[in-house]
């Protein structure tokens, strides 16, 4: 666990971003007080999306692409 000051977090945002991603929890403080921790997502964010992955998951209404009857004046 590595605790940094709001000045110090702001300097290395990156870096520290990169420390939560690889398992590492980061305490940002203010004047050595605690007040928030770093840490990465659950799941891996930086894994790259599978296509397809969805499918099935999503469900248009069959009447989808018909014309709205709102609109019926502009056909």
């Amino acid at each position: 666990m590595k605790q940094v000051n709001i000045a110090e977090a702001k300097a290395q945002l990156s870096d520290l971003v990169n420390r939560a991603l690889a398992g590492e929890e980061v305490i940002i403080a203010r004047d050595s007080k605690p007040l928030v921790k770093l840490v990465a997502l659950a799941g891996d964010a930086t894994a790259p999306r599978k296509p397809g992955s969805a499918r099935g998951a999503v469900v248009m209404a069959p009447d989808f692409d018909a014309p709205l009857d709102d609109f019926a004046a502009y056909r």
